[in-house]
């Protein structure tokens, strides 16, 4: 799924592209930085996994975007969203490389999506985040989410069980 470029006052926020997929596995797969995300650090990137990374701006149904300043255009970090069939509901997802954290741009990323999503009239934004992510969690409440429930889930390659709270947002009364 492909948009225009979303604006925030520090960060344009464009379409991932295939020279974008080593920046984002360098994010997922690291073992810090990645520590709250479904997929395994892996030691040693797979080639087929990169050639799948690097067809991600393609994606009919997830719009994978790539956050970078907007002064200097280097790469923060790494942000999409999945609109429902209906339009109603966006589930947002954000990352940012660890030499930016502490530093606001996961609330700016995840504003501008929420903006984004306002104006294609979405009635609700819904984000799962890690239970122990005590960043991610602080960064949600900020923007005004409402946690609405629990899930669980097991990280890709490992046996290990991951426990994450969904939240909420509501935009604007959902009509019926």
């Amino acid at each position: 799924m492909k948009i225009e470029s979303i604006e925030t006052e520090r960060l344009y926020l464009r379409g991932f592209t295939r020279e974008d997929a080593r920046f984002a596995v360098g994010i997922w797969n690291d073992p810090e930085m990645g520590q709250y995300l479904p997929d395994e650090a892996m030691e040693e990137i797979d080639p087929e996994y990169l050639r799948e990374i690097e067809k991600l701006g393609e994606d009919p149904d997830c719009c994978y975007l790539i956050s970078e300043a907007r002064d200097t255009h280097e790469r923060i970090g790494t942000c999409s969203f999945i609109p429902s069939p209906d339009g109603r509901v966006y589930d947002i997802a954000y990352c940012v490389h660890k030499k930016f954290w502490r530093m606001g741009y996961a609330t700016e990323m995840a504003g501008g999506m929420i903006d984004y999503a306002a104006g294609q009239g979405a009635a609700r934004v819904t984000v799962s985040v890690g239970q122990e992510n005590a960043a991610s969690n602080a960064v949600v409440r900020k923007l005004g989410f409402r946690k609405v429930g629990e899930s669980t889930y097991r990280k890709r390659g490992t046996d290990r069980c991951c426990r994450d709270y969904k939240y909420e947002l509501v935009l604007q009364a959902e009509e019926g």
